[in-house]
């Protein structure tokens, strides 16, 4: 009897552990099954395929366009609704063709956005054009576009539930020994002392610091020691006066390398065009940052991993447009323009000489080489510590690029024969002179 009624409960927690199982997993099918549904609509809706229509508006339509926002053009979300499809389709093709025949539509567009031409698209086909229109009537939900892209499925985790269990389990057990060992051990000196058990007293011993104290050999090994380590971390902090290796500072508008240089593989030199020619490599100037941000006025969906990241980018870039004066529903200049406060983060001393050009242009170093990984860096921070140790022994390591160089050319042959290499370090060329950083 005692077994069935085991087996009984067994199947009973069996069935209800499943139920709540199914009930965690139920969600995740529901939004499943949602956005299957809600992405199927929008395609039966507007007659178009939305994957093929996302695909053309991206790499035609976005350089001008968004779906839910005015940019260089209208925003395109109802535009289906709007205009007649035949009429659609003769303005993508040659948009310039119906402005010049006096179409009262086209010419309003046009006088509406600074007469601003539209690029002709003659090889979309009409197919093409209903699948980017599927794309763009794609209605925006609470939390960004359905559809496609614009939906991902709520994945429940309980794997923070589990820990918790096991940790308050693990911790209930510590403290059931502990109690254990408490009554275990009152009870046994409650025996001893029954039986009449003396319990010994404890010798009483010399203090550690009075026995240290009454040794005169310890006391001067200690304070020799002392000494010595007290001026070996003075020398280590006076050392690192000035060496601000690993400074983070906050800027006052928030730039990632890691998506500029990283994800979009921006070139170094294109914002920091001055290390060509120039000491320093310059801080870009907004208009340089405003080449792409005029028409990017929020990041995509695939560079924020989160909406509070997607929200914090977005906020960023609103103080760019603030900064430059930037009107972005007219998508023009106010002329109202506010200085930005940038931290500066690598700074040489004065009686040291650093040329950009030289070490970019003419030895032709990577910026990573002194910067460090730049293009993973979220913030940007001092890679290297910029000392003169660090100078000396890059000189010393790093060979000299005279290809292509007629003044390396000249001395090469030279200076080979007389270290009897067939390549020559900078420091062998003369860069450990003091006069080539300090004079």
């Amino acid at each position: 009897m005692k077994q069935v009624k085991y087996r009984n409960s067994a199947s009973k927690l069996l069935l209800l552990g499943t139920v709540f199982l199914f009930s965690l997993m139920n969600p995740v099918f529901a939004q499943e099954e949602a956005a299957t549904t809600e992405a199927a609509t929008a395609e039966s809706a507007t007659g178009g395929d939305v994957a093929k229509g996302e695909a053309l508006f991206k790499s035609l339509c976005a350089a001008c366009h968004k779906r839910y926002k005015k940019m260089t053009g209208p925003a395109l979300f109802g535009v289906a609704d709007k205009y007649e499809r035949e009429w659609i389709y003769s303005w993508v093709k040659n948009s310039a063709a119906m402005i010049a025949s006096g179409d009262a539509r086209a010419v309003a567009i046009y006088e509406e956005y600074k007469r601003t031409p539209m690029n002709a698209f003659p090889q979309l086909t009409n197919t093409d054009i209903d699948n980017i229109l599927a794309y763009v009537m794609v209605p925006k939900g609470p939390s960004g576009p359905t559809g496609v892209t614009g939906t991902t499925p709520t994945v429940v985790d309980n794997s923070g539930a589990s820990t918790t269990l096991i940790l308050g389990a693990l911790v209930l057990v510590f403290l059931m020994l502990v109690v254990v060992l408490f009554l275990v051990n009152k009870t046994l000196r409650s025996f001893a002392e029954a039986n009449g058990v003396e319990f010994a007293e404890e010798e009483v011993r010399t203090p550690i610091w009075k026995a240290f104290v009454q040794n005169q050999f310890l006391v001067l090994v200690s304070a020799i020691f002392v000494l010595l380590a007290s001026g070996y971390f003075v020398y280590g902090y006076l050392m690192q006066v000035g060496v601000d290796q690993g400074y983070m500072p906050i800027q006052p508008i928030h730039y990632s390398h890691k998506i500029h240089a990283g994800d979009n593989k921006i070139e170094c030199k294109y914002c920091h065009s001055s290390a060509r020619v120039s000491k320093h490599s310059g801080i870009p100037s907004l208009n340089v940052c405003m080449n792409c941000h005029k028409s990017i006025a929020e990041v995509a969906e695939s560079t924020a991993t989160d909406e509070y990241s997607k929200e914090f980018y977005d906020g960023e870039i609103k103080k760019l447009y603030k900064a430059v004066g930037w009107d972005e529903a007219e998508q023009a200049y106010t002329g109202k323009t506010e200085p930005v406060k940038w931290v500066r983060i690598h700074n040489l001393p004065d009686f040291a000489y650093f040329n950009h050009s030289q070490h970019v242009s003419v030895a032709g170093v990577e910026c990573q080489t002194c910067h460090g990984p730049v293009e993973e860096m979220e913030i940007m921070y001092q890679h290297a510590p910029l000392t003169m140790g660090w100078c000396i022994n890059c000189h010393r390591e790093t060979n000299v690029k005279v290809e292509g160089n007629e003044y390396y050319e000249k001395i090469h042959a030279e200076l080979s024969k007389k270290y009897g290499v067939d390549k020559l370090t900078a420091a062998q060329m003369g860069g450990l002179e003091c006069g080539k950083c300090h004079y």
